[in-house]
């Protein structure tokens, strides 16, 4: 499809407008030669602790072999659910040694939000940092999980500072409400127990399925996205081919605000940068501001990634442009569109481009990117990844011209294998010829740099997180009070997009406060909505189906 691909001539040199998508056959086996590779070299630091690729590849072989010996198989599902510490890589490389899928976890997820994902994808273990294991003692029991390793924050740390860190957390903060798991064991006594095991790594095929992320997708209730080894492996690929060519100094350190949990985090930060051999800096709370800057001050950091809204918060805070830049090579936005005035901003701060890229759960995540140098496009999501195919399409699927606005579809070996036990959302998704319907409505101009317009369906997207109006709605209407509820995004400078319903009360007590209250009972915090306005009616269609449409119409008016 070469032909038909005119954003070729506009690649940056050095990056090839294809990638061999069978250099390695799996995950694993592309990992065990970067270990081998770097294995002197700093693979992950947070909050000053420091290990290597030797220490995680040994490490994450102990992790493999406790999960093995503690009866799980091939294909067992075990959900990793913390923000970013180093056990995070640990754990995700050991369960994929031991042939497990891994299901990445929101560690604020409530209870109700928690349960669903476990049992949706029959999950067997988790991972959980302990100050989130109260939210899993409440609903275990409606799950299959028979196994629970508990972590703390300081865990990997040396004794004093773990035991510091441990009693911040614990006495002074108190973020570890009390919790009782039966089950459980904690992360450095697996690790101890799995260090008197031997056992055959599990390499996989292409085709194995080796992480679920949950997602909304493009239509209806959270569910998985089917990630294979080729998928991931293939972006991986592919995100080397575009940054590489700009990571021309040695000593290359990544830092790494954003929850690995998160697909973007996941693919850029946890994988593709590491199998270059980048050093990376995690950062265990993005929202604290002050530990970003504190770990740019002791880092030279080359390579950052981030959302609009944490950009736009750097910016914003009083000290941040008194920082050392000069090692600061390349800088990426994805999760939610870059404002173009952040951008420009932080170029002049910076002296380093923003970037904007575009990706979704369901292609591992990275579909277009802009170019890393002065060829990039302020207010495009940049073009295809090599081997990537993009088009606009009409409502009848049919491709149409340069400039003409349709829906965004996307064709290359980054697109799932379709959703986990929904083979009819699958194919509404995926084309029988592999095309992937994004949901978003763009353009691409003439010489095939993309651009978003809108979103095709009512899904709003808080500082890169996907919030769907369904499952906002089927809380609020379970308050007694409330008749009738429908939830739209609107604009936010803060967080790109904020939730805003519209309630139709049952009791006139009812109050705005009220409201907030019930929805952070069951929805994960940015989920909560911001603005509440009381409605007499919601507009309806002729069969009675409330229109956000109008709705949202109305509040741009």
């Amino acid at each position: 499809m070469a032909t038909d691909r005119p954003w070729l001539k506009n690649y940056p040199g050095g990056i090839p407008a294809n990638i061999n998508t069978d250099k390695y056959s799996s995950l694993v086996e592309m990992f065990d030669s970067v270990f081998a590779k770097y294995k002197n070299l700093p693979a992950f630091t947070c909050m000053g602790s420091t290990i290597s690729f030797e220490t995680l590849d040994k490490k994450s072989k102990q992790f493999g072999a406790f999960l093995l010996q503690r009866g799980f198989e091939k294909g067992d599902k075990i959900a990793l659910m913390m923000p970013n510490l180093l056990q995070y890589p640990i754990a995700l490389f050991g369960a994929l040694r031991a042939g497990l899928v891994i299901v990445n976890t929101n560690p604020l997820y409530t209870p109700r939000e928690m349960e669903h994902q476990f049992t949706d994808a029959d999950v067997k273990g988790v991972v959980i940092a302990e100050n989130f294991a109260h939210n899993l003692e409440k609903i275990i029991g409606a799950t299959k999980i028979k196994m629970v390793v508990v972590t703390s924050i300081g865990e990997m740390h040396g004794f004093f500072k773990r035991n510091m860190v441990n009693f911040a957390v614990r006495k002074l903060k108190r973020m570890v409400p009390a919790f009782d798991l039966p089950n459980s064991i904690n992360f450095k006594d697996a690790l101890a127990e799995g260090k008197k095991f031997d056992y055959e790594i599990h390499r996989g095929s292409p085709d194995d399925v080796i992480l679920l992320q949950y997602t909304g997708g493009t239509t209806g209730v959270s569910k998985g996205a089917m990630l294979t080894n080729k998928n991931l492996v293939s972006n991986m690929e592919q995100i080397q081919a575009w940054m590489m060519p700009f990571m021309n100094k040695p000593n290359q350190i990544a830092l790494s605000p954003l929850p690995m949990y998160h697909i973007f985090a996941f693919s850029v930060n946890c994988l593709a940068l590491m199998s270059v051999g980048t050093h990376t800096v995690l950062v265990t709370n993005a929202r604290d501001l002050d530990s970003i800057l504190k770990e740019f001050r002791q880092h030279k950091v080359t390579v950052f990634t981030g959302v609009n809204t944490l950009y736009n918060g750097l910016l914003n805070h009083a000290k941040f442009a008194e920082l050392d830049f000069s090692s600061l090579n390349i800088t990426v936005g994805g999760g939610m569109a870059v404002q173009t005035a952040v951008a420009k901003q932080w170029r002049e701060v910076t002296g380093c481009h923003l970037a904007e890229g575009f990706g979704m759960t369901e292609t591992s995540p990275v579909v277009t990117v802009n170019p890393l140098d002065d060829s990039l496009r302020l207010g495009s999501i940049g073009l295809p990844l090599p081997s990537t195919d993009v088009r606009i399409v009409n409502e009848d699927g049919q491709a149409i011209g340069v400039g003409e606005i349709g829906e965004i579809q996307v064709n290359g070996p980054q697109v799932m294998k379709g959703y986990f036990n929904r083979p009819e959302e699958t194919a509404k998704t995926i084309t029988p010829e592999g095309w992937l319907y994004t949901g978003d409505i763009g353009k691409m101009d003439e010489d095939g740099f993309f651009s978003i317009v809108d979103r095709k369906k009512d899904m709003i997207l808080v500082s890169g997180f996907n919030v769907y109006p369904n499952e906002v709605e089927d809380v609020l209407v379970n308050n007694p009070k409330i008749l009738e509820a429908a939830a739209i995004g609107v604009p936010s400078d803060k967080s790109g997009e904020a939730v805003k319903v519209f309630v139709v009360k049952k009791d006139n007590s009812l109050t705005e406060a009220e409201v907030i209250a019930h929805c952070r009972e069951s929805l994960t915090g940015y989920k909560v909505p911001k603005l509440v306005e009381f409605r007499d009616e919601l507009p309806k269609s002729n069969v009675g189906k409330i229109l956000r449409r109008i709705l949202k119409d109305q509040e741009v008016s």
